[in-house]
């Protein structure tokens, strides 16, 4: 199943604050180029998007982990 890779290493976030909601949850349909999750690298929030459309199938890291780059993150169905 294709996935969208961690872009770098740093700390995976669903939502782009505590009492915000996900950017995305399992089963929702994504479009190339959209936010998906964050991820935090020394105090920057840097935004992982979309590589292609497609169903979020599962995620494959929880909120608030580490991630190293390359890592897959997200299960997306063309």
């Amino acid at each position: 199943m294709p996935t969208i890779k961690a872009p770098m290493p740093g700390v995976l976030y669903h939502r782009s604050s505590p009492d915000a909601e996900p950017y995305v949850t399992e089963g929702a349909a994504v479009v190339a180029g959209q936010t998906i999750a964050l991820i935090e690298v020394m105090k920057t929030f840097n935004e992982v998007k979309a590589d292609a459309a497609g169903t979020v199938a599962r995620f494959l890291v929880d909120d608030g982990e580490e991630v190293s780059a390359g890592e897959d993150i997200v299960e997306v169905t063309p």
